[in-house]
């Protein structure tokens, strides 16, 4: 099953970081938050458009590993549509399980997707890379103006 996990969390880091989804610059945006990972490099610029509380749409520019890129990827297509208290409970659950204690228990099935990042854990230099885009989401939707940085 470990093996099985590994595969897939390999597969889905490498899909998505040769192919980004929502890889652009959003023109009508109202967010935009810069965010950085000193560690590793990672850089990003968020765009987030937000209509009465929905994320209507989202994108991101930048470069950074493999993982910080499949992160921000994944984030994109998840975040769509939903509200921005339901985003807030996704990066609370997408946190716990990169950041959590294998006992932390979370429901995988309801962040899709997601759950194949739970194995960054095991590596922590690279939690930050895996969190970066979601700290910058977080960010851009209290609509705060500083850079985001993991450290």
């Amino acid at each position: 099953m470990l093996d099985q996990i590994r595969d897939l969390y390999q597969e889905v880091v490498f899909d998505h970081n040769r192919n980004p989804r929502n890889f652009r610059v959003m023109e009508d945006a109202n967010r935009k938050i810069e965010g950085f990972n000193p560690l590793c490099g990672d850089k990003i610029t968020l765009y987030v458009k937000v209509n009465a509380g929905v994320i209507e749409d989202v994108s991101f520019q930048g470069s950074g590993c493999a993982i910080s890129t499949a992160s921000a990827s994944l984030m994109t297509e998840i975040v769509k549509g939903h509200t921005e208290d339901e985003a807030q409970h996704l990066f609370d659950l997408f946190h716990r399980i990169t950041t959590g204690k294998n006992d932390d228990v979370v429901n995988l099935e309801e962040i899709g997707k997601l759950a194949v990042l739970s194995g960054v854990r095991a590596y922590p230099a690279r939690v930050k890379c895996a969190t970066l885009a979601w700290h910058s989401l977080q960010a851009a939707l209290k609509n705060e103006a500083d850079t985001v940085s993991t450290e």
